[in-house]
């Protein structure tokens, strides 16, 4: 349901890509009722690209979200998510020793943005719910899930064991 793209100017390995998605998936859905089957993430390189703040060239590695966005989620809410995300990014992407002979690119998260622009969406062959409605929503279609993970879809069948796990189905 949410989509989060990183893009980074520096250079990341696919072990810190893969810790970095682990981590912000596990924000997302502990933060709020979402099954992590449903966070979505991608990295973008966009060290090739120019990038302007303050209408200057800069190197920049930034984190939009895309989200759904209503009274149960307070903006207190998403703060959390990105200081949280932040310490993941600090402790999975170091900044490098300073070295005098060759510049590094910046390593900072200089950004954290959301976007409460999810209006409503099709994943997974579900229409998706509205913010804060996902446990009736997980309720109404378990049975819909279920039929999915007997047939052998592995990543329903994970999903209904996480959900089941977390208290957010019975």
């Amino acid at each position: 349901m949410p989509r989060y793209e990183i893009e980074h100017y520096c250079p990341l390995t696919e072990s810190q890509k893969d810790e970095l998605a682990e981590s912000i998936t596990r924000i997302h859905a502990t933060t709020f009722s979402t099954p992590k089957f449903f966070v979505n993430l991608r990295f973008t390189d966009i060290s090739s690209q120019p990038i302007y703040v303050a209408g200057k060239r800069r190197q920049n590695n930034r984190i939009f979200a895309y989200v759904r966005h209503g009274p149960s989620r307070s903006k207190s809410d998403f703060e959390s998510v990105a200081d949280q995300i932040i310490a993941e990014w600090d402790r999975i992407v170091p900044l490098p020793h300073v070295s005098r002979s060759t510049p590094k690119p910046d390593r900072t998260l200089r950004m954290v943005m959301f976007f409460g622009c999810i209006a409503t969406g099709y994943e997974a062959g579900f229409m998706t719910p509205e913010a804060g409605g996902d446990k009736k929503w997980l309720k109404d279609n378990l049975a819909a899930f279920q039929w999915r993970a007997d047939e052998g879809d592995k990543e329903f069948k994970e999903m209904i064991q996480e959900c089941k796990a977390r208290g957010l189905i019975e």
